[in-house]
């Protein structure tokens, strides 16, 4: 590893601490090195905050360091005007010796134009560090502004003979050591979307509650709006986008949009696109899971698996039959994980 990659690997390191709290801004990491030294290292918090390289150069104690210095990003310097001044002008200004670009910005208000400014006056500028771990790091972003949608994790529990429940009633298939990792994921995820049935049977909550994190946007698919707004889901600890064909408008922290039943999928991909959700959850059940699936409308997987529970009647798992890329254990379950491409 040469000293470029070790220091974007820091960028790296820097940026994953705020995953989950970045949406809809990109997970970015800036470090400033003088002859060798770190001497300054930022990453963006949240969105509406500082960006990543002010936070880096506001950490500099001596300040005249930074003509002989090089900053290290993640991500392409922002060129455009947005709730913070561009930072691709605060580099050019401070006149940085050098500045060394994980991967490029392919959002339209960026794309190349931030390495521009830095180059046009005169500033060595190299790109393209490490970047298939800086791209992976912004698989949401990247995903969300390439394919105008979100990224899309499928995610569901089955029993050893592939059932989600016993006999349609809802049924603990997985332990408290997966519940931990599944509420993680949570909190590191934009939002989390469930159909009808799920949110009759089982009045699920899809917050965060066994790990620190912000909760998700809640997304119902109901067309029919049969889920009382007793229901959990209704409930005021987050955001909820409820997708149904009768009627749209906002009350309170519930958002309705109203969407096509027949041309379902499209029509949600362009409404969560709208929405600005960055990625999301699919948590089922078995119907929801099983047209993304046969839409091949999905980019990552995750299937829990209790091999010693065998729950002989009930709603079935969805067909799904990809080669995982990795399997963990989990005490007495294990979480099987699959990418689409």
């Amino acid at each position: 590893m040469n000293n470029d990659e070790f220091y974007i690997k820091r960028c790296i390191e820097l940026a994953q601490k705020a995953l989950g709290y970045t949406y809809p801004n990109p997970l970015v990491g800036s470090v400033i090195v003088h002859n060798g030294e770190i001497i300054g290292e930022g990453y963006h918090h949240k969105a509406g905050e500082n960006h990543a390289e002010i936070n880096a150069i506001n950490s500099v104690k001596n300040k005249e360091l930074i003509p002989e210095s090089t900053i290290y990003v993640s991500l392409e310097p922002c060129a455009h005007y947005g709730k913070t001044p561009p930072c691709a002008l605060k580099i050019k200004e401070l006149e940085f010796k050098k500045v060394v670009i994980g991967a490029m910005d392919s959002h339209d208000k960026v794309n190349g134009k931030g390495k521009k400014i830095i180059q046009d006056e005169g500033i060595e500028t190299v790109s393209g560090i490490l970047e298939k771990e800086c791209i992976e790091l912004n698989k949401r972003f990247f995903t969300y502004h390439e394919k105008k949608r979100p990224y899309i994790i499928l995610k569901w529990a089955e029993s050893g003979d592939g059932f989600l429940d016993k006999d349609f009633k809802p049924t603990a298939v997985s332990n408290t050591l997966v519940n931990q990792f599944v509420h993680q994921l949570r909190a590191d995820e934009h939002a989390i979307l469930v159909g009808t049935q799920t949110a009759l049977n089982d009045n699920p909550s899809l917050t965060v509650r066994n790990t620190e994190g912000v909760n998700p946007v809640r997304i119902l698919i109901d067309f029919d709006l049969k889920v009382p707004a007793s229901f959990n889901i209704y409930s005021h600890e987050a955001k909820t986008l409820v997708v149904n064909s009768v009627k749209e408008g906002t009350e309170g922290h519930i958002q309705f949009i109203k969407i096509n039943k027949d041309h379902f999928l499209p029509e949600l991909m362009e409404a969560l696109y709208k929405e600005q959700i960055q990625s999301v959850i699919i948590e089922g059940g078995r119907f929801t899971l099983q047209e993304f699936i046969n839409a091949d409308l999905w980019d990552e997987a995750m299937v829990i698996r209790n091999e010693n529970l065998k729950l002989e009647n009930g709603t079935k798992a969805p067909a799904f039959n990809n080669t995982a890329t990795k399997t963990e254990t989990f005490r007495d379950n294990t979480i099987s994980f699959y990418n689409s491409k």
